[in-house]
């Protein structure tokens, strides 16, 4: 009697298993898969990562890179660089804007306090920019090639600059936030190379923008410093500053 009553026990067990799993088909159950991007890389500087950073993390990197790329985890922006998709973006089409990638690019090649987003990147962080651009340009400390983006038709100029002394600012981007170059800055380097970045038609009214909320000590101190003074006074005569009256 005993092992029929165990048997039906078990049986019923079984029946009522089935039916949950029927039930619960489909539907997420409470608790979180763990990533398998390591921790290491997923909190990379601006979430940007080249085969040579997991080399400590896997034997053979860049298939590793290509495989989590291929599971939508990572997102690739160029030839050996990928970005750590969002957490809630996984399984959707992500894809970081012009100025984030660039931003994160140059980061992982030469490390988060030795660049600075410039030009007219930093214009378009600035908000002065709204048209969105093919070239984004950052300020590093020793001279690299153009990188071609792969995910777009864009590309990322890295131009060599004493970047210790541009006076930077952090704001946040889709990859997390990066030094841009501040307003005051912005407004020196985009008088001084106006045709830098290939969107020249649009230089004069991010520059009369961004000196409208600039502080105009801060900036002659730095235009007198950097010896940007021409630089300046192009970016007052755009901006219809009389410096006569």
């Amino acid at each position: 009697m005993s092992r029929r009553i165990e048997a039906c026990t078990i049986e019923y067990a079984f029946r009522t298993l089935q039916k949950y799993d029927l039930h619960t088909q489909g539907v997420r159950v409470g608790f979180k898969r763990s990533t398998p991007i390591p921790a290491a890389l997923a909190q990379a500087p601006l979430k940007t990562i080249r085969p040579r950073d997991a080399a400590a993390v896997y034997a053979h990197p860049r298939p590793q890179l290509v495989r989590l790329a291929e599971q939508g985890l990572l997102h690739r922006l160029a030839d050996g660089y990928y970005a750590v998709v969002p957490q809630e973006m996984v399984g959707r089409r992500w894809i970081p804007n012009l100025e984030s990638a660039a931003a994160g690019i140059a980061t992982a090649i030469y490390g988060f306090d030795n660049i600075s987003v410039m030009g007219v990147s930093a214009a378009r962080l600035h908000g002065v920019m709204p048209r969105a651009l093919a070239t984004a340009i950052v300020a590093v400390p020793r001279q690299h090639r153009p990188i071609e983006l792969s995910d777009r038709t864009a590309i990322v100029r890295l131009v060599r600059r004493e970047t210790s002394s541009l006076d930077v600012e952090r704001i946040g981007t889709e990859l997390g936030p990066a030094l841009v170059t501040t307003p005051e800055q912005t407004v020196l380097d985009l008088a001084h190379r106006p045709t830098l970045g290939n969107n020249e038609a649009d230089v004069p009214d991010a520059v009369v923008a961004l000196y409208a909320r600039s502080d105009k000590r801060r900036l002659q101190r730095l235009a007198a410093e950097q010896r940007r003074l021409a630089s300046l006074r192009r970016a007052e005569s755009w901006a219809g500053v009389d410096r006569e009256s």
